[in-house]
């Protein structure tokens, strides 16, 4: 991350400000508002920092393409406030932050609580498909869905103000900003690093979380060293908003305890102080000390170059664009008759082509549906429309492509991917509760 180019985080900070910093990380689709009911009782022993997502909350649009650099971010921040170590607790995308700051940055954190967490949310599959709704549909299908995902039906049922409040925070949320969390989300995996986490850690999770539940929190205390799990009765996702004083109580009993030395905000972040010790000047009239000259060293002779396999980062482009479910399939079929063509496939089509420079991913789309609908490949034809969509296409912009394949490949063609990209679309933009 450079110092000068990694942008900033809308922020509310709240307390003495030579308080030890706790640092409060919202959920997707939330605002800082969802620690409201946390931060008059954390602001009397610390000073709260809490950040908005980019595009929540009327935060800048400016999209992550990753939880690491919104990490860089949260982190940039904290050095322009002058904050070099701190607390934080996160809730689901925000956990995820304190997970990567934990592990990328462990002299900055000093404890570190999760909230409605995982090492791994859902699947890649499932997040990219939220981008493909998002993108076709608006956030509108995400707005609907929320309470029930967020809540117990007996709150949702008794607080209707809230729940209309959760409905407009995902309402108002930039559909860019959105769609980039989830792909961030769909790349995040910590699961052979959880050992590495070495920061006092409480892991607090839903009873009745249905997105990420006590398995996903028991997971977390399995892998990280030095941690502790709070199940909280009667709570769905949003733990906070929903029972928050009984999760005001544990992060102030977690924060309390686990705090082992004295924090305070400080002007010059660790990462700009000096990283040498200039030599002690000689003194007046003092003839430099002749230094021996070395023979220059024979050039080590260098072994002959070798072209990567491009197997492995085939093997990972195929998955990123077709989806894990359909790659699993179809090397979970091959056998020693197609074992060869599937190596074949990932390493020249997915390895040679799909990972050069000259075109991005939505072009190369658009080029792989113009021939296949023109070869009448149908099948091909209907996973390659799910890896449009997923690469950024939106449905309207696939219709083009239809179009201009009628005028110039020819009409028969064209009805028939209208027909297969038709039901694909249908299917791919219609999110199951």
């Amino acid at each position: 991350m450079s110092e000068t180019t990694a942008r900033r985080l809308q922020y509310r900070s709240d307390g003495p400000e030579d308080a030890p910093v706790l640092v409060l990380g919202p959920s997707l689709g939330t605002t800082w508002h969802m620690w409201d009911r946390q931060t008059p009782e954390l602001t009397a022993r610390w000073r709260v920092v809490r950040f908005d997502l980019p595009g929540h909350g009327g935060a800048p649009a400016e999209p992550v393409s990753s939880v690491g650099e919104l990490a860089d971010r949260l982190l940039a921040t904290l050095d322009d406030l002058g904050v070099a170590r701190f607390g934080y607790a996160g809730s689901d995308l925000g956990a995820a932050v304190g997970a990567d700051l934990a592990l990328r940055a462990p002299q900055r954190l000093a404890s570190l609580a999760l909230v409605a967490a995982s090492p791994r949310f859902a699947t890649a599959d499932e997040y990219r498909q939220r981008g493909v709704v998002v993108r076709a549909n608006g956030l509108e299908p995400m707005a609907r869905l929320a309470p029930g995902q967020w809540f117990t039906q007996t709150f949702a049922a008794a607080q209707p103000a809230i729940v209309d409040w959760a409905v407009q925070m995902v309402r108002t949320t930039h559909a860019g900003c959105y769609i980039a969390a989830c792909e961030a989300l769909a790349t995040f995996d910590v699961r052979a690093d959880l050992g590495r986490i070495g920061v006092p850690t409480l892991v607090l999770v839903g009873a009745d979380d249905r997105v990420t539940g006590p398995a996903e929190a028991r997971t977390l205390v399995a892998g990280i060293p030095d941690a502790r799990l709070a199940v909280v009765p009667g709570a769905a996702h949003l733990a906070p908003v929903e029972q928050p004083a009984a999760v005001t109580d544990l992060l102030v009993r977690h924060f309390s305890s686990a705090w082992h030395d004295t924090l305070a905000a400080v002007p010059v972040p660790p990462q700009v102080t000096a990283a040498f010790t200039p030599a002690p000047a000689a003194p007046p009239g003092a003839v430099p000390a002749a230094q021996p000259v070395a023979a220059p060293a024979a050039a080590p002779e260098q072994p002959p170059a070798h072209r990567p396999d491009p197997y492995d980062e085939g093997l990972r482009v195929r998955r990123e664009v077709l989806g894990d479910a359909h790659v699993d399939r179809a090397l979970a079929a091959a056998d020693d008759f197609t074992g060869d063509f599937q190596e074949l496939v990932t390493r020249y089509a997915w390895g040679e082509v799909w990972t050069r420079d000259g075109l991005d991913r939505r072009t190369r789309s658009c080029v792989t549906l113009t021939a296949l609908a023109a070869r009448g490949h149908l099948d091909e034809l209907a996973f390659h429309t799910r890896a449009a969509l997923r690469n950024g296409l939106t449905p309207a912009e696939i219709r083009e492509v239809l179009l201009q394949t009628a005028v110039y490949c020819g009409v028969p063609a064209a009805n028939s991917a209208f027909r297969v990209a038709a039901r694909v679309i249908a299917e791919e933009t219609t999110l199951e509760p």
